[in-house]
């Protein structure tokens, strides 16, 4: 109701539930003969309850009635008591229970260990990844299992039955979420053309999903591809990193070193160099000046 989760009940569920159980009026104390329209009427004043209407007020398409209990409603305008098509709304918050105070701190821890994952030790690591991996593999394979139930059903029988009807629901209690036995089929009978059409394109999909599926060796390159990710991923440990930093640290300032000597080898061999030239030509100098002399003798 208004995007808000309400617990509600209908009008002529009380009135049979007050009439069945005569003991719990002896709660109103004098007031205990109160009829059940009276009693919901006090609730309306007191805003203890809250008279609502289905959204849906029309049957729609591939139904033939009204649901008996509407997922969605919204307030009514008169808030008065009817038996006749009328739902009431809880309006006061439930205690909350201690399942729930316990969730509230668990929640917290478990993000936080989701997120410490990689510095879990190795073992750890193989329970998380291998329980997650069959978890997964378990929700795909009963997820194409009951949609492949419901497709041969629907095409041999033209009846659509979905075990695990709830499992897809967004908001479900959890009794709800995993009832296997389907809910009745109210809809109209498919046509056995549209089956065969269906059918059709069903078997065409999957020869032609079978005919472009990658061969042996592209599927060989691809596990190893993945096994090495979930090694790398497995065996990282913080160890590792920082002794991997430290190694980089050290190949750098060996790098360093290593460049700062052969630049200060190049520098003396070009400074040596240097000399070396100038005393060749000093000493060419000095033969030039003496066959001068001997020229002028």
């Amino acid at each position: 109701m208004q995007e808000t989760r309400v617990e509600y009940f209908r009008g002529k569920d009380f009135t049979t539930f007050i009439k069945n159980h005569p003991e719990v009026g002896e709660i109103l104390g004098p007031d205990k003969d109160m009829e059940a329209e009276d009693i919901v009427n006090t609730l309306l004043t007191k805003n203890l309850v809250i008279r609502c209407d289905r959204v849906w007020k029309t049957v729609r398409p591939g139904k033939k009635k009204l649901s008996s209990w509407p997922a969605h409603l919204e307030i009514h305008q008169e808030q008065v008591f009817t038996e006749n098509d009328g739902f009431y709304a809880w309006m006061f918050l439930k205690r909350r229970t201690l399942w729930q105070t316990i969730l509230s701190f668990i929640w917290p821890v478990f993000a936080l260990a989701v997120c410490l994952f990689p510095v879990y030790p190795y073992q750890c690591k193989i329970v998380v990844l291998y329980s997650c991996a069959g978890a997964l593999l378990f929700i795909v394979s009963l997820l194409l299992l009951r949609a492949a139930i419901f497709g041969v059903l629907w095409v041999l029988l033209g009846k659509r039955v979905w075990f695990f009807p709830n499992i897809n629901a967004e908001e479900t209690t959890f009794r709800e979420l995993v009832r296997f036995w389907p809910v009745k089929d109210e809809g109209e009978r498919p046509k056995w053309t549209s089956r065969l059409i269906y059918a059709t394109v069903a078997l065409l999909v999957i020869l032609l999903l079978r005919h472009h599926a990658p061969d042996e060796a592209a599927r060989a390159r691809y596990q190893k591809k993945v096994s090495n990710i979930i090694d790398d991923v497995l065996e990282w440990s913080p160890k590792l990193a920082l002794s991997g930093m430290m190694d980089k640290h050290t190949e750098d300032n060996a790098t360093e070193t290593s460049n700062y000597t052969s630049h200060a080898t190049t520098s003396t061999e070009e400074s040596t160099d240097a000399a070396e030239d100038e005393d060749a030509d000093e000493t060419q100098g000095a033969a030039d000046d003496t066959r001068t002399r001997s020229s002028e003798v």
